[in-house]
């Protein structure tokens, strides 16, 4: 009786197995832009049963993504969670990049061999210097699968398809059209026919009005918000800033169904001899006119709203494909972005930081500390202090002493936590409070010193502007999860690391994990 009972388990145990190791016939990367963790917990009794509710009650639930570098923002976050690794290997480090000489703010996805379309953006994944998920299973398949990505960003979306997809979508700031780049060969008709048509956002833009979904009193989740009539807001077409403003708003997610759900009924994905992707990118970030009003029935509705919007691109992939052979993975960006607006006698900031000036004062003391005339720092850019090498070359100095001197310098400035040399990081000369900044840079556009503020400092770019930042170390806690392909419900409650992502799906799909991804896949996926 006993060998017989061990049999039926171990056939059990191997069948359950079986089930979880299938190759799925499509993978859906879902990611949340700004996605909070907190606020799925503080809005659940908004949603339904089938969009947030099925995703946390039915997949495999991971409580919380770590990501290993400081500077996490849409750039890195995407690059990192599609190749499995740190900036320090995939070379996205930041959204931009800084030419001192134009004095100008350049994307990260500049090029300009590569020309738009339906956009005047010159963009590719040149700077993106890993493998993807995507790259690898075009690889596997010798070109056959299909991989696509949607994205209310070009940011989010070239980054998510990586350089061997098929295509790579966004919504153009100035015509609301479904942009993407030469880059990419495939423009499939149903997007052309979806910009010049009837149901183009262009076209529909003057009747989307943004009201509650719900009835305010439903939105009660956080008790500081202190408006009492609903709101409702409207997007001018004569206005420069309707389209940005929008793709703040639940509607652009509305959007990105729309054309996802293209993907899948005209695309034929997921109906191959060999799987498909489809990343999506959702937003979940404040409204752009409320970025000072942290608590808000707006951010209320917008998670509400995108619980049905989930709903839908399950119902969608369901019908037709089957969410039991389709891997649903969501995660979040693991960042949030607000501003600081505090009532009179409340503010909190310990004081103000000014890059001009540093940088002023730092020139000053080097032309005293080493004899000549010479601007020996040419600018701060990203919390970074960018030397002038070729002077410091020409005049025949060590590079890496000079950044001693410079840090020390820079280290005495009120309100600065911490100083690291560009030549520390190069030569392994870090510890665990430094190894934030070597895996959040890239060696090829680092500058000399990377300067760290304490917490409640205002950085202050220009004095004539705006341009305030209140520097703020909060974690944000964001949820990974893998749904359908046959996985049986799991909530694991340690802490996993964005780059073990990556190599994960790659396992289930049985492709190589991503060229410059170290880590393993995780456990609950490969039936160990």
């Amino acid at each position: 009786m006993r060998k017989i009972l061990s049999s039926l388990i171990a056939i059990l145990a191997i069948t359950n197995m079986e089930a979880q190791q299938q190759v799925p016939r499509l993978v859906v990367y879902i990611t949340v832009e700004q996605l909070r963790g907190d606020y799925i917990e503080y809005f659940y009794n908004t949603f339904g049963e089938r969009g947030f509710k099925r995703l946390f009650n039915e997949g495999v639930v991971y409580s919380n993504v770590r990501f290993d570098f400081s500077n996490v923002e849409e750039g890195t976050a995407f690059a990192t969670l599609f190749t499995g690794s740190n900036p320090c290997y995939h070379g996205i480090s930041g959204n931009y990049v800084y030419n001192f000489e134009d004095e100008k703010e350049v994307s990260i996805l500049y090029d300009r061999d590569f020309l738009g379309n339906y956009t005047k953006d010159n963009y590719s994944p040149k700077h993106l210097y890993s493998s993807t998920v995507g790259d690898e299973l075009k690889i596997a398949s010798k070109g056959q699968s299909s991989v696509y990505s949607i994205a209310p960003n070009p940011l989010a979306a070239i980054l998510s398809a990586g350089h061997a997809a098929n295509g790579a979508f966004w919504i153009d700031d100035k015509n609301g059209k479904w942009a993407t780049t030469t880059y990419y060969k495939d423009m499939p008709w149903y997007v052309d026919r979806y910009n010049n048509g009837p149901e183009s956002l262009s076209a529909r833009l003057d009747s989307m009005i943004w009201s509650p979904l719900l009835p305010l009193e439903r939105y009660n989740a956080l008790p500081y918000v202190l408006d009492e009539i609903p709101f409702q807001h409207v997007f001018d077409k004569r206005s420069d800033s309707c389209y940005p403003e929008l793709k703040s708003s639940p509607f652009v997610n509305k959007e990105i169904n729309r054309l996802a759900l293209q993907f899948i009924e005209h695309g034929m994905l997921g109906t191959k001899d060999y799987p498909d992707i489809l990343a999506v990118t959702y937003y979940a970030g404040n409204f752009s006119k409320l970025m000072n009003k942290e608590y808000s029935y707006e951010i209320q509705d917008l998670y509400c709203q995108l619980d049905r919007d989930l709903e839908q691109l399950f119902d969608g992939i369901d019908k037709k494909v089957g969410l039991s052979q389709t891997l649903i993975v969501f995660c979040g960006s693991g960042y949030y972005k607000s501003e600081e607006d505090y009532s009179e006698g409340l503010s909190l900031n310990n004081g103000e930081f000014h890059p001009k000036r540093c940088v002023a004062l730092l020139n000053m003391y080097l032309m005293a500390l080493y004899g000549q005339q010479t601007n020996w720092v040419t600018g701060y850019y990203n919390h970074q202090i960018f030397l002038n090498r070729k002077a410091i070359e020409d005049a025949k100095m060590d590079l890496a002493a000079v950044q001693v001197k410079a840090a020390n310098f820079v280290q005495e400035f009120a309100g600065v936590q911490s100083v690291t040399t560009n030549t520390q990081l190069l030569l392994g000369d870090w510890n665990e409070r430094t190894a934030e900044f070597r895996n959040g840079t890239h060696h090829l556009n680092r500058g000399d010193l990377i300067v760290t503020l304490q917490p409640g400092w205002r950085v202050i770019q220009d004095e004539k502007s705006k341009n305030v930042q209140l520097v703020r170390n909060n974690a944000v806690l964001t949820p990974l999860v893998f749904f359908g392909n046959g996985l049986s419900p799991q909530r694991i409650y340690r802490e996993v690391k964005a780059t073990e992502i990556a190599p994960s799906v790659t396992h289930v799909l049985r492709i190589r994990p991503p060229n410059a991804s170290k880590e393993m896949p995780l456990k609950e996926l490969t039936g160990r």
